[in-house]
């Protein structure tokens, strides 16, 4: 005997709920430091306040409409202009609103307080990637996506951390209150990591704060959530927390490997080995635009295949990276690459995809045009 239509749909209904049951949240998380311990604090404070405000008004309500319906012979009461009502319905809300207000300000003035921190971060965005600076510690670096382009292109399967994942993340200790100071480069960008109750618009010219403090070792991820270009849902944040003593270490090599890298400015470089660091460069910082085998997104991204600056002068060629093109979405990488990485970016662009040009920018060539720009 067959079984009526709307079982099996309701047997569906419930198969497909209840395998997606486990994944299943309403609620906000409460995060990993003392400010968004807070703000979860708050928002669940105000949450049961509006729950017992709904239960009450809308039991009143419909305790109302059965007991006093017109089939069981009620008449409807008369009070217009009670003054009882009427300090009644001013003075409930007012309280209300009082008790809300206590915790959101002492929270909202805790989240603005970033005073005494023991850490300062410049945060600047790039269309399409953050730029950390660890003030006063001469330790600077970009963090770019780091998934496979065969993920995003379809060609392979997608990961747990797909789209949020950068190569170089931001690291911090524990147990110490961080500053960030948020800006941007080009256009409005904004830092969010929900774990840390973090989120700052960066904004060209002018400077933002806000403060952390983590309280577990661990990586906390986040976005830009200000739709900033092309790119934008490809520029993720990553922030590593370590222990003290492990960030002590890190700290070092971090520094040790700033010195090596201005050594490299001195040393003899062969076409070689610039065009192999320049094509991990090159996939890194502009093959977003100007895409993976230089073809480009004309009119907006040139190819550079073929291109007369990529085959033209290697002055012009340096100039052009170097200080950017105004009125054009080229960025100018003086600031944002070493002269080790201009070099080998434009070393490799002049012999990659056909051009084959067969001469090479060095870093003391950089070196050289950065200072008579000085």
């Amino acid at each position: 005997m067959m079984r009526h239509p709307r079982v099996w749909v309701g047997l569906l209904l419930w198969s497909v709920f209840s395998q997606a049951q486990a994944a299943w949240t309403v609620n906000m998380a409460p995060g990993a430091t003392v400010v968004s311990h807070a703000v979860f604090d708050l928002h669940m404070t105000i949450f049961w306040i509006c729950a017992v405000i709904g239960v009450v008004v809308f039991g009143a309500m419909f305790w109302s409409m059965i007991v006093h319906r017109r089939s069981t012979g009620q008449v409807a009461a008369h009070f217009h202009e009670s003054t009882t009502v009427e300090i009644l319905w001013t003075v409930v809300p007012f309280v209300i609103l009082v008790a809300m207000a206590i915790p959101a300000t002492k929270t909202l003035i805790d989240i603005y307080d970033s005073s005494e921190s023991e850490l300062d971060i410049q945060v600047t965005g790039y269309q399409w990637k953050w730029h950390y600076k660890y003030l006063g510690q001469e330790i600077e670096f970009f963090s770019n996506l780091a998934t496979p382009a065969e993920q995003i292109n379809n060609q392979a399967p997608k990961d747990e951390h797909y789209l949020l994942e950068v190569d170089q993340p931001l690291v911090v200790p524990v147990g110490t209150k961080v500053r960030f100071l948020i800006t941007a480069a080009d256009v409005i960008h904004s830092w969010w990591v929900p774990a840390l109750a973090v989120k700052r618009d960066a904004i060209p010219g002018f400077v933002n704060e806000a403060w952390t403090r983590i309280e577990q070792p661990g990586l906390y991820r986040g976005q830009c959530t200000e739709l900033c270009g092309k790119d934008h849902g490809f520029m993720p944040i990553v922030v590593e927390a370590k222990s003290k003593e492990d960030f002590a270490t890190w700290l070092a090599a971090r520094k040790e490997e700033t010195l090596k890298l201005a050594e490299l400015t001195s040393k003899e470089w062969t076409r070689e080995e610039l065009v192999a660091r320049g094509d991990k460069i090159y996939h890194t910082t502009c093959a977003a635009c100007h895409q993976p085998e230089g073809q480009g997104l004309p009119p907006m991204f040139p190819a550079l295949k073929g291109s007369k600056i990529a085959t033209g002068p290697k002055e012009d060629h340096l100039k052009i990276v170097f200080n950017g093109k105004p009125g054009t979405s080229m960025a100018a990488f003086g600031k944002q690459l070493s002269e080790v990485d201009i070099a080998a970016v434009i070393t490799y662009e002049r012999n990659a995809w056909g051009n084959n040009v067969g001469d090479m920018v060095t870093p003391k060539d950089v070196l050289a045009f950065k200072q008579a720009q000085e």
